[in-house]
């Protein structure tokens, strides 16, 4: 069953040489797709070159596309292949299965010593998370934007990618399962363990500006 029209249309305008068509689908993704090759290709650089080489892939390919999926969950998931081959290419790839076993099954998510480990509040928080500050202007929300990017780009690759679709752009849980071609369970556990990493950043980067 075909669920997106307009995406169908944008295709057909693109097959037809539409430039304008082309242009608002670079202006409206181009961000985005650096961010997520960037959890690849830590290089600013050479992530733009894997989105330029992205770009010419998803141009190849529009024949292909039959609406089954969204447009933007089509686009990202070449993005992701085009990335994994740059990797692969200068030989330092890593199999997704192993990936999977060292950031979803490996270890807590949260450092043990947070939380009571006897006594009657056993499991609870010893420690808890400091909380995060409304930011008061503009350059506050920044520094924190600033801040956070700094935590998710700190994260390993495969919690990077899932952390990236699912909180910064906005995916599903199934939109990002599909891109990058792991289970509903694996998507959740990486998640959740980049979200807790990711706010452990915060916390100390939080904190040292406390002291100082």
């Amino acid at each position: 069953m075909i669920r997106h029209a307009a995406d169908l249309e944008t295709v057909a305008a693109l097959l037809r040489g539409e430039h304008e068509a082309f242009t608002s689908l670079v202006r409206a993704h181009q961000p985005a797709f650096l961010r997520l090759a960037q959890t690849w290709v830590r290089d600013r650089a050479a992530a733009a070159e894997v989105v330029q080489q992205a770009w010419v892939s998803a141009l190849e390919s529009l024949a292909t596309f039959e609406g089954r999926s969204s447009l933007r969950t089509w686009l990202f998931g070449i993005v992701i292949n085009a990335a994994r081959s740059h990797v692969r290419a200068r030989k330092r790839t890593i199999p997704l299965s192993a990936l999977i076993a060292e950031e979803a099954i490996d270890g807590p998510s949260v450092e043990p010593d947070r939380f009571f480990q006897d006594g009657e509040w056993v499991g609870h928080w010893s420690s808890w998370p400091t909380p995060f500050p409304s930011p008061d202007n503009a350059l506050e929300s920044e520094r924190l934007r600033a801040l956070l990017e700094q935590a998710i780009s700190a994260l390993p690759p495969l919690q990077q990618e899932v952390m990236v679709l699912c909180d910064v752009e906005g995916l599903s849980g199934e939109e990002t399962c599909n891109i990058l071609g792991i289970s509903g369970t694996n998507q959740r556990v990486l998640l959740h363990r980049a979200r807790a990493k990711a706010r452990a950043l915060l916390e100390e980067k939080l904190s040292d500006k406390v002291k100082t």
